[in-house]
């Protein structure tokens, strides 16, 4: 097997990506200041920590919310080309829609849909 592609590629990624850095600390400013270091939030001066505990209830939401809408994005093109593949497509669809209802009625089951 020719790796030659491959290795051009990885080779050009590298050397854009220490360019970029190379040129970075050339040209950029160099303005040390203790203010910068500062935590900073909205210009307002923060009491107290700053690290509050984060309901995992959100995360959860989210990985949820993400779920149906990278099921939207792959349902999209499927509708647009359903009449060319036949059956088939609607198979493999129906397959993709089980999944995805199982796992939601998986989370609802649990309980995770509910907002505490």
């Amino acid at each position: 097997m020719n790796y030659t592609l491959l290795i051009t590629v990885f080779l050009t990624a590298v050397i854009l990506v220490l360019g970029a850095y190379v040129v970075a600390k050339l040209i950029g400013p160099r303005s040390y200041n203790p203010v910068k270091g500062e935590p900073f939030e909205c210009g307002i001066p923060t009491r107290g920590s700053s690290w509050l505990p984060v309901s995992v209830g959100f995360y959860l939401f989210a990985i949820l919310f993400l779920m149906f809408d990278i099921e939207t994005v792959f349902l999209y093109p499927w509708a647009v080309v359903v009449k060319q593949f036949g059956s088939m497509a609607l198979v493999s669809i129906g397959f993709f829609l089980l999944v995805l209802v199982l796992g939601l009625a998986y989370a609802w089951r649990k309980g995770d849909l509910e907002w505490k």
